[in-house]
């Protein structure tokens, strides 16, 4: 079966699993905050010579993009950078009083929202404010996200002197008639000139964010922001289906089902972004990630050393990982917790001197064990089963396994290259609380 077919044929909606079990089925009922702080100050014990993973979530936008599903505010005014900042500052400190010794930072990330939208020195103070309190590893990786539409010299030379070395540009797509739609505009120009600033200035790693299935998008539409991007070399490409969740995500009202390339349309973008990454001399990681074989992302996937944590793939190993700030999510191993969703609950809050933790959830034994094969298949392609895979499972990997997308023995699974594109269809066989409790609602974005 051609690759067409076969991404028709396995086309459903299924998580991205940055974590397991899914948000979605955490047993927030049986959550404990009190539980949860042990747990980090657990692992933090257990783990601390490995360093700890940190996730700054920025909100703020001057403006909706529309297929956005990231926890957002919309506002221009700019007052309201330095309330937040001194709030994440003062979560962070309440985070240090549970560890309880001066942690070693092995990965750093500023996520939003618009990173960008805060000036320079409201960036210096967080992250000076961060570093001031912990030791960098010596192979510390600190990454942040940027509009090239407000991205300044300043900006990217501030946080170089910080410690930053890998940048992320969110692209989508160059075609006009698309930026008008999602609200999202930036030239190839300007994307250019920011790439070009950034590596003089000494970054070494800079991936773009590109999207298919958006809103008018067109095979000739998509192929010429493939050739900018192309011409542009990025070191790494992210290349993510666009979900349409306007029961979630009320910006995306603004189009309709029919204004989305669908079916083959869909695949035919995919296959199309694809196979001109491959033929630029892209190494395809899995799970829409592509990248240049000098890069770290790549060298950790030729060498099984690839990881995966709520801030997608990474060569960074950790079993800490802290989230500070609104909606941000942070993940102990044993346990998980999210923080609320508002800004100003988040705020008081934090100013109040509480944690700013909205739900979260206590892994079983059992989420566990399954969580190591999903992270082995997603990162591995492979994952060995001492006590031979679960009958269930193995039931639902036969179609799978008819197409050639991974071979079974008795104890172990391995994803073949076709089946690549399918790693989300292979980890849903292993979800038992999805299938346990199937969701009254569409939760998940299409796999393709």
């Amino acid at each position: 079966m051609d690759t067409l077919n076969l991404l028709k044929k396995h086309n459903v909606a299924a998580p991205r699993y940055t974590s397991y079990p899914t948000v979605p089925f955490w047993e927030t009922d049986r959550f404990d905050e009190a539980q949860w702080q042990l747990s980090v100050k657990n692992t933090f014990a257990d783990y601390n010579s490995e360093g700890i993973s940190l996730y700054i979530h920025l909100p703020f936008c001057e403006s909706l993009c529309t297929y956005c599903g990231c926890n957002t505010r919309i506002t221009k005014n700019h007052q309201v950078e330095a309330p937040y900042i001194d709030a994440v500052l003062k979560e962070w400190d309440m985070y240090l009083q549970v560890l309880g010794s001066r942690p070693k930072i092995k990965e750093l990330h500023l996520g939003g929202g618009t990173p960008t939208f805060f000036n320079a020195q409201h960036l210096e103070k967080l992250i000076n404010g961060i570093i001031s309190t912990c030791e960098p590893t010596s192979d510390a990786e600190f990454s942040f996200e940027a509009h090239p539409d407000n991205t300044t010299e300043a900006h990217l030379t501030t946080l170089f002197n910080l410690g930053f070395k890998r940048l992320s540009l969110g692209i989508q797509d160059f075609d006009p008639k698309v930026q008008l739609m999602i609200n999202r505009f930036q030239t190839p120009a300007q994307v250019a000139d920011i790439t070009a600033l950034a590596r003089k200035i000494g970054y070494t790693s800079i991936n773009f964010d590109l999207i298919y299935g958006l809103p008018f998008q067109t095979e000739a539409g998509l192929s010429e922001t493939l050739q900018e991007v192309i011409r542009i070399n990025p070191d790494r490409i992210a290349f993510y289906s666009y979900a349409h969740v306007p029961w979630l995500k009320p910006g995306q009202r603004r189009y309709t089902e029919k204004d989305l390339p669908q079916g083959e349309a869909k695949f035919g973008l995919y296959q199309l972004g694809k196979d001109a990454l491959l033929a630029a001399d892209y190494y395809d990681i899995g799970m829409d990630h592509f990248a240049r074989k000098h890069d770290n992302l790549y060298l950790a996937a030729q060498q099984n050393n690839l990881h995966r944590n709520f801030m997608g793939y990474t060569h960074q190993h950790t079993q800490l990982l802290i989230g500070l700030g609104v909606s941000s999510i942070s993940d102990s191993y044993t346990a998980f917790a999210q923080n609320v969703k508002t800004v100003e609950v988040y705020l008081e809050a934090i100013n109040g001197g509480c944690f700013a933790i909205e739900k979260g959830h206590i892994l079983s034994r059992k989420d566990l064990k399954i969580r190591r094969h999903i992270r082995n298949i997603m990162c591995d392609g492979k994952s060995l089963f001492l006590d031979g895979i679960p009958k269930q499972a193995y039931y639902k990997l036969a179609s799978l396994l008819d197409d050639g997308l991974i071979s079974l023995t008795e104890n172990q699974l391995s994803v073949n290259p076709k089946g690549k594109p399918f790693l989300r269809n292979i980890c849903m066989a292993f979800d038992e609380r999805l299938w346990e409790k199937t969701p009254e609602s569409q939760m998940f974005s299409y796999a393709i």
